[in-house]
């Protein structure tokens, strides 16, 4: 073998998956198709959820530095809305950070961990056994590894040449996304924009660097290749037809589309070969929820697979990433589904967003949505138990500083308040802390390497069983 796996896509999902597998010693190369890191900016934030991810491989500071917090709130299909008080989180905020910057950082990680990252490798073959599998890029090299990660975006290659289905419903509409100088006034462009936005959610222009603007604005219809970006003079005909006016632009950065696919893998595993982010979901970006699932992905599946590969892992374990994610991208997908229909402009959709609009009133409709699109919602079936149990642990402050900075390591954690409860047979795998805590209300909790809470309670036997389940059988 080469390596011990292959990630395929370079993008922020496929670096997340990079780094967690090098924390655990695995080798890793990631082959990325394009020579040079694209300048297309999707995505333009975090939710809380990946906020907490970032904290916990002590990446945030790094973030911070390039970001801008902004408060929680309005995400749900634009419906002003303010953030709900008492979220079960020490980073219950929107860190503005564009995409560009996001990807350099966690390739940045990625890299100084020990990733080897080869751009310009396409790959055009898959094939795999019982022992690993090996792709065939374009110019006739064959790498080969022990697994293989497709994050290889929603057109996956991987995918493809899996010959899984990806069932959902095709674009019905596009949207034409871009970067570009206007010359009209700030003035005109403000009261422009705010007459319009009374009916087109869709639309948008704001001001990112001196006279460029970010521009957003619904297409005539789906194009046959999405692949192939617009024209500026496609941009100008229509911001016309739905503002009236072309607001002067000229001078453009970078032009895209995109459409409002929403589909999923019907399968995240193939033998040895794994689908992560949008290679196993797509869905349209209202919400501000893609590259947050991705990364989402990635932090569930990196510490599993390096188990996997160092043989540690207990049996399902490695299966149990599909079982975890998949309903959660089935989730994100009804709620863009929901968005999508609430930003028609159609007059039945209007009425129930009216609807909607005085519902978010209510203090608990508000945090339902606003926990869900931030992720603080999630919650693994791990069978019964408390209701902590399954969720990611907020950050807490102990004795010997945050919950979050002990978690760095990528390894499992044993908070104990009482000191009666020990890790022996896992100490390998799994640290224990002994601090009285008092903003947890249970004796002791164990967490998984991604931050979620595998077991709370007192019952020592109950404790050994899910360090079992979760790290494998005690050694020694």
């Amino acid at each position: 073998m080469d390596v011990d796996v292959i990630v395929v896509g370079g993008g922020p999902t496929g670096m997340m998956v990079a780094g967690e597998l090098r924390l655990h010693g695995v080798e890793v190369l990631v082959l990325e198709r394009d020579e040079e890191p694209t300048r297309v900016v999707r995505s333009l934030g975090l939710h809380a959820r990946s906020i907490e991810i970032m904290d916990q491989r002590g990446l945030l500071d790094r973030f911070l530095e390039h970001g801008t917090r902004y408060p929680l709130g309005g995400f749900f299909a634009g419906i002003p809305a303010p953030a709900p008080e008492g979220l079960d989180s020490a980073h219950a905020y929107v860190l503005g950070i564009r995409q560009p910057v996001t990807d350099r950082l966690l390739t940045e990680h990625a890299v100084e961990l020990g990733a080897r990252v080869r751009r310009g490798a396409e790959v055009v073959g898959l094939e795999q056994d019982e022992h690993g599998v090996g792709v065939v890029l374009a110019d006739g090299t064959r790498p080969r590894a022990r697994y293989l990660v497709g994050c290889d975006g929603g057109r996956s290659t991987v995918r493809r040449l899996l010959g899984v289905d990806f069932p959902g419903e095709p674009s019905t509409s596009e949207t034409l996304l871009g970067e570009m100088e206007v010359s009209a006034s700030p003035e005109t462009v403000a009261a422009v924009v705010t007459e319009v936005r009374r009916t087109q959610k869709r639309f948008g222009l704001a001001p990112i660097d001196g006279a460029v603007h970010r521009v957003i604005v619904p297409a005539a219809g789906v194009s046959e290749d999405r692949t192939v970006p617009p024209t500026l003079e496609e941009f100008r005909e229509r911001l016309t037809a739905v503002a009236g006016t072309d607001f002067g632009v000229h001078s453009p950065r970078w032009l895209s589309r995109f459409g409002d696919a929403t589909r999923m893998a019907d399968r995240y595993r193939v033998g040895r070969t794994l689908l992560a982010g949008d290679a196993a979901h797509v869905h349209p970006p209202v919400g501000g929820q893609g590259l947050n699932l991705g990364v989402q992905d990635a932090f569930n599946l990196g510490w599993k697979l390096a188990a996997e590969v160092r043989g540690r892992a207990p049996e399902g374990l490695l299966d149990s990433y599909a079982s975890e994610r998949r309903p959660v991208a089935a989730d994100v997908l009804d709620l863009t589904r929901a968005q999508m229909q609430l930003m028609s402009t159609e007059p039945g959709p209007q009425a129930v967003r009216r609807l909607m609009t005085r519902l978010m009133d209510f203090e608990d409709v508000n945090r339902y949505l606003t926990e869900r699109i931030t992720a603080l919602a999630v919650r693994y079936d791990f069978g019964e138990g408390p209701d902590l149990v399954g969720r990611a642990c907020r950050d807490l402050t102990l004795e010997r500083g945050r919950l979050y900075e002990l978690l760095r390591g990528g390894r499992g954690l044993l908070l104990d308040r009482t000191g009666r409860y020990s890790v022996t047979g896992w100490a390998d795998r799994v640290d224990h802390v002994v601090d009285p805590c008092e903003e947890l209300d249970v004796p002791a909790v164990l967490l998984r390497p991604d931050g979620h809470v595998a077991w709370a309670g007192q019952e020592r036997p109950t404790l050994d069983a899910a360090l079992s389940r979760w790290f494998g059988p005690p050694v020694g």
